[in-house]
């Protein structure tokens, strides 16, 4: 609870334009965009625009041991921004600034707010690329994002997140602030600590300035559509374009459900009597790619492929991958609840886990359509439901507990970028055992000892 005296603190060391506590505003913070997650509505929002009020709000909050939920956009899928204990939101989206970009190291320093898409508008300009790619690329934030370890499109040849952050400054729970990385490609230097922070949901610390990586932006790239009349098919295909040692830049699948859906709500194209659908990009240099793509076609051939489309031109392109990112808000024509799960297997065994998960769709009378980035494991089974129904809710609650104990099963994880937050808390021992979770908490209570960041996440 944020009392009186608190709050003049805030309000004297931020300004009264920064520290919102107008019900309206407490309401549009009281939950992300997590479904199923019951809102929450924090006493107060910080808006801090730099660094130092980070470390004002921070001391305050520790004196009258006030919990703080940082929070970046709120696109977070796993219930990581929802302020559980009331207390303190801190929106970071105020710290929007591009500080540096090092085009001799090819690095990019940034405060925690800026979009990524931003950055990568930026970094455009001197033909580089920041790889990792979330489904809400356009809205997400880097801070948000690297506290989540966030992946996306991109992630089977280029990784996630957590390849890419060489260097963060971060404000700990007493206030003082430390920096871990740098711009070296090389540091060993002590405990990886840059490593810990990256995916911590803020329950370590606050992050307040990132430092990247960067990439060459490919020379050349081509996009395709393999059409197939069996999931299980198209499965096969995926481990077999891997097992021939070929990466594609991107290699997503999506099912019949998923198309016809895609295709009544975006008028793409797609071919609707299809069973699934790969879509694959490929990029590099010019001739390897031009090699691979004849691989990747003749390995589909192999699967039993009935139409292969190559995109021609970049409206083509353009095509393709705007029905892979729309294909969410697209699912939610078939019902209200839409509730999009990342259970991670080895790529081997994404033909086991697609069938696992249409079983226990089945079994458990719920939609289910499977759609992902399927060459790197990361399936994205989207179960379908009405919040108004009861009774439904309970068989989706625990068709997604069946697929979390399928993808552990198949040696997987419970998260491949979405995060722990809330919503999969209950399950950590699954992956992790008795021990390993208490070594986390320890690690927990030596950063935060009064449990003031992020309460609730990550363990039960």
């Amino acid at each position: 609870m944020v009392g009186q005296d608190a709050l003049r603190k805030l309000i004297q060391a931020l300004g009264v334009e920064n520290v919102l506590i107008k019900r309206e505003d407490l309401l549009c913070y009281a939950y992300d965009a997590t479904p199923l997650i019951k809102k929450s509505v924090p006493d107060v929002i910080l808006t801090p625009c730099g660094r130092d009020d980070v470390v004002s709000i921070v001391k305050i909050a520790n004196e009258h041991m006030v919990p703080i939920y940082p929070r970046g956009a709120g696109t977070n899928l796993s219930g990581g921004a929802v302020p559980l204990q009331g207390g303190i939101v801190l929106s970071l989206l105020k710290m929007n600034n591009i500080l540096d970009v090092d085009t001799e190291n090819l690095t990019a320093t940034v405060e925690p707010g800026v979009i990524v898409q931003d950055l990568n508008d930026e970094i455009g300009k001197y033909g580089l690329i920041y790889p990792p790619d979330p489904g809400t690329v356009a809205t997400a934030t880097m801070g948000g994002t690297v506290a989540e370890c966030a992946g996306g499109l991109r992630g089977l040849k280029y990784g996630v997140t957590k390849h890419y952050i060489i260097g963060l400054e971060v404000v700990l729970t007493n206030g003082d602030v430390i920096k871990c990385g740098g711009k070296t490609v090389k540091n060993v230097s002590g405990y990886d600590m840059t490593s810990l922070f990256v995916g911590s949901e803020g329950t370590l610390g606050i992050i307040t300035e990132i430092t990247v990586k960067l990439m060459p932006a490919p020379d050349f790239s081509r996009s395709m559509i393999a059409v197939f009349d069996d999931l299980g098919k198209a499965g096969k295909a995926i481990a077999d374009v891997i097992a021939n040692k070929v990466i594609p830049a991107t290699m997503e699948i999506m099912d019949n459900l998923t198309i016809r859906t895609v295709e009544n709500y975006a008028k793409v194209g797609l071919p609707t009597e299809a069973e699934a659908v790969l879509l694959i990009e490929l990029d590099g240099m010019k001739e390897i790619v031009e090699k691979e793509v004849d691989v990747v076609i003749g390995i589909c051939k192999t699967n039993c492929a009935v139409d292969i489309q190559i995109a021609e031109d970049e409206a083509e392109r353009d095509r393709i991958w705007t029905a892979r990112r729309v294909a969410l808000p697209a699912l939610a024509q078939i019902k209200p609840t839409v509730v999009l799960e990342d259970a991670t297997v080895p790529r081997s065994k994404i033909p086991d886990m697609i069938k696992a998960c249409l079983s226990i769709g089945e079994k458990n009378n719920i939609m289910i359509a499977v759609m992902g980035h399927a060459g790197d494991g990361n399936l994205h089974p989207i179960l379908l439901a009405d919040t108004g129904d009861k009774e439904e809710i309970t068989r989706l609650e625990k068709a997604v507990e069946e697929i979390f104990a399928a993808a552990i099963k198949f040696g997987g994880t419970l998260s491949g970028e979405h995060g722990i937050g809330i919503a999969k808390a209950k399950f950590m021992e699954w992956e992790f055992g008795e021990t390993g979770l208490v070594a986390m908490k320890k690690i927990k209570r030596a950063f935060d000892p009064n449990g003031m960041l992020n309460p609730g996440k990550i363990f039960i």
